[in-house]
């Protein structure tokens, strides 16, 4: 029997992934920078290419690259990783007959302004300078799109998931854990008052929604008016990124946590209630350990949650919860 009777070609997708872009967009001397990483691949009549070694079907991934440092220097929607990532995805499927879905996935690295402070003595002001930036987090805004044009190159749809990765957050105080199954396994001992510490894995998924094929030649005009670029639909993605961003930390600091899992929930309905084109928030949040170091040995109460100041972090294993809220 041969290899050919036993298997067939279920799925298959390629591309470049690991595209580092930055691009400074200029205003006069005030200046706009953007750090990327960009992940494009594509789907659509490849098959031959796999199971016929026939290249004929295969856009270059070196191409997928070119087009992506292309669009990065020509896109008017550079700065919002939304709209750059629909621009490029749309442009794909659209420029090559036999594409017909193509995957986008940009992590946008933090860049905030230098405050200095500028005037005379006794008469200084701080401001933001113009073209000179430090990196203030190591957390990263993300952004998936999937641009399908299964159903014609003249009825795109995109669907988008954006979120956050990476944020490491702490408070010293106002966490407890207790009332959990207790039985012949359990070692851990309840805490009214804990150190909570997580690197907080947000993403929310959008409404899909149409967007107008490129009408020029070259497949390379990607705009969205009327309902598509209303306040809170992805093409407005920067207020709803800065909403679950100010949702997450203010609920993470101001809740009184009986758990990871309570916070969790009210984070993320708080997100559903304040962008209504937003269909679902998941939070993956891996626990932080902070282990008090006991020093009765030496007749020090380093043990009790009020008495408690010296700590050892724990890197593994730590608890991962994990939850996905939907809208009704």
């Amino acid at each position: 029997m041969s290899a050919s009777t036993e298997s067939y070609l279920s799925h298959a997708r390629y591309g470049k992934d690991k595209v580092r872009v930055f691009r400074v967009v200029r205003e006069g001397s005030f200046h706009h920078v953007v750090e990327y990483n960009v992940c494009a691949l594509l789907e659509g009549e490849i098959d031959v290419s796999y199971t016929k070694a026939d290249n004929s079907v295969v856009v270059a991934t070196d191409s997928i690259k070119n087009i992506t440092y292309y669009l990065a220097k020509t896109s008017p929607h550079i700065l919002y990783p939304e709209r750059f990532a629909i621009h490029l995805g749309t442009h794909l499927v659209s420029k090559y007959a036999h594409i017909h879905k193509a995957f986008v996935t940009i992590e946008k690295l933090r860049w905030a302004r230098i405050p200095v402070k500028t005037g005379v003595a006794g008469q200084e002001e701080t401001k933001l300078h113009p073209h000179s930036f430090y990196r203030d987090g190591d957390d990263k805004r993300v952004t998936s799109v999937e641009i399908d044009a299964t159903g014609g190159k003249d009825k795109i749809t995109a669907k988008v998931t954006s979120g956050i990765s990476d944020l490491l957050v702490l408070k010293s105080t106002g966490s407890a854990f207790e009332g959990f199954v207790r039985d012949e396994y359990t070692t851990l001992v309840e805490v009214n008052d804990r150190i909570f510490s997580t690197s907080i894995d947000l993403s929310y998924v959008y409404k899909p929604f149409a967007v107008p094929a490129p009408s020029d030649e070259k497949k390379l005009v990607v705009d969205l008016t009327g309902k598509h670029a209303e306040a809170g639909t992805p093409w407005d993605g920067e207020k709803v990124a800065h909403s679950a961003r100010k949702i997450t930390l203010e609920t993470f600091a101001l809740d009184e946590s009986a758990s990871v899992q309570a916070t969790l929930y009210k984070m993320a309905q708080q997100i559903v209630a304040e962008n209504p084109y937003v269909e679902s928030v998941t939070y993956k949040l891996p626990n932080k350990h902070y282990v008090p170091v006991d020093m009765r040995y030496i007749g020090i109460d380093n043990l009790t949650p009020a008495a408690a100041e010296v700590f050892v972090p724990i890197a593994a294993p730590s608890g991962l919860i994990s939850a996905t809220i939907s809208r009704k």
